[in-house]
């Protein structure tokens, strides 16, 4: 929506509420318009009004640009709502007190005649401000993606602090309609996609996930970007291997899972999308007898080729005992999952920068297979959600400019690298590199990084 039609809108939500919530003040004027060609005014006003502001209640929007789902054309009024909440309230609020003080033309200063008038009027006013506000905030609360378990949670802390409140309103209401505008915009790109398939490669994807996560069915490690892809054209495989394993074992589980997909699906080949350490499982399997032939490309994203040495120092200074009580707790909860046979402290020791150089000598690139890399950097630690908040600095210690696990030296690998960054202060996290937190971040499309790096793939002939 441009501008000036949000501005229309605004004005002429404006106007309803005003009419709605001074009602009673406008009775008022009767007394002064008694004799002139005016006196219909009030009469009229307060017929019209309340039904004007039923009407903006339940269609804050005007229909000059509709959102392209009914979720966020949910959300966007919502967003509108709180705008005209906002700015009634700050009309409204001196109306009121300009009113009680006799600074308006026919009305008198608050007297003991007029109180009970007064506090009618008031209790009017609270209601139906407090009506937009409860109607708006809870289609936003209830239908945005982004504003977030913390975002939610702070605006209930902070709804009944002076100041704070107003703060924390115009922050959701920021959030919640740049929501709308992206995702609608990302929904006309996704019906582009869905009759151009530009990722309909001449082999499927096989998304392979990092340490410590599963392909679970209800709860995709790799977020928004499957469905993306699949709009696109793009068959989409998962790796289904064990979240935390030596790289030895999860490359062997890979390794059953391309032969498996290409027996199953007679594709011939698959290309290979592996996030952090899956990166390194995938390289061990193409090393594996019979399976780099059925491999046409693999991608590592954030994957640490070389390792990380605030890993090595960890281990170092986290006592044994220690660390294999963590690991009884962490393969426990997992069995429990699914994983047969999870190894923590074997995927743990297979990060470290030490392992990384020996298993880069034993793992030369398999002839054949295209291989290319992708990195990011995390600018500050606040920009990352837990535990990448708190891990980011360790990092920088050991590792210089990282993504909150995984050092800048540490991502190339094959013949083509790239390496994401943004103008803002905020930086591009491991986590955001696969959407597991569904953030849009500002400045990084991460659908449609993908995308394009699968429809690269595809100019490619893989």
């Amino acid at each position: 929506m441009s501008k000036p039609q949000k501005i229309l809108e605004y004005i002429m939500g404006s106007l309803l509420a005003m009419l709605g919530t001074d009602c009673l003040l406008l009775g008022r004027l009767e007394e002064v318009l008694t004799g002139t060609t005016w006196q219909w005014l009030p009469g009229l006003l307060l017929t019209v009004s309340p039904w004007l502001f039923l009407l903006l209640n339940l269609y804050p929007a005007l229909p000059l640009d509709r959102p392209a789902s009914y979720r966020l054309g949910v959300c966007n009024r919502g967003c509108n709502l709180l705008v005209i909440f906002a700015a009634t309230t700050l009309l409204n609020v001196p109306l009121a007190v300009a009113g009680m003080g006799g600074l308006l033309p026919g009305v008198e200063p608050l007297t003991r005649d007029s109180l009970r008038f007064w506090l009618l009027h008031c209790l009017v006013l609270l209601g139906t401000e407090a009506l937009l506000f409860w109607n708006g905030i809870l289609r936003v609360y209830l239908t945005s993606r982004q504003l977030g378990i913390r975002l939610r949670v702070i605006g209930i802390l902070c709804g009944f602090i002076p100041i704070a409140h107003l703060a924390v309103l115009f922050w959701i209401f920021r959030t919640a309609s740049r929501e709308v505008v992206f995702e609608s915009h990302k929904l006309q790109e996704s019906r582009s996609h869905s009759l151009l398939l530009p990722c309909a490669t001449r082999y499927p994807i096989l998304l392979v996930h990092g340490v410590f996560f599963r392909d679970f069915r209800y709860f995709n490690y790799w977020g928004r970007i499957p469905q993306a892809l699949e709009t696109a054209g793009a068959r989409v495989y998962y790796g289904n291997h064990q979240s935390a394993a030596s790289v030895e074992d999860s490359g062997r589980e890979l390794a059953c899972r391309i032969l498996d997909i290409v027996r199953e699906s007679g594709c011939e080949k698959v290309n290979i999308i592996a996030h952090s350490k899956g990166g390194l499982d995938a390289r061990a399997a193409l090393r594996l007898p019979g399976v780099a032939g059925h491999v046409a490309s693999l991608t590592t994203v954030s994957t640490p080729h070389r390792g990380c040495e605030f890993a090595d120092y960890l281990l170092t200074r986290i006592p044994l005992p220690q660390q294999q009580a963590v690991a009884r707790t962490y393969n426990a909860a997992l069995q429990k999952l699914g994983d047969p046979h999870p190894d923590f402290l074997g995927a743990v020791t297979n990060l470290t920068a030490s392992f990384c150089q020996k298993f880069n000598q034993e793992n030369p690139d398999v002839p054949g297979v295209y291989y290319q890399s992708v990195g990011s950097r995390l600018s500050k630690a606040r920009g990352g959600r837990f535990p990448l908040n708190l891990t980011h600095g360790l990092c920088q210690h050991f590792d210089g400019p990282n993504d909150g696990l995984v050092g800048e030296r540490s991502f190339p690998w094959g013949s083509a690298y790239q390496f994401l960054t943004v103008p803002s202060t905020r930086g591009i996290s491991h986590g955001d590199m696969i959407d597991l937190n569904r953030e849009n971040v500002p400045d990084f499309d991460v659908r449609e990084f993908y995308v394009q790096l699968v429809q690269d793939l595809k100019k490619r002939g893989f």
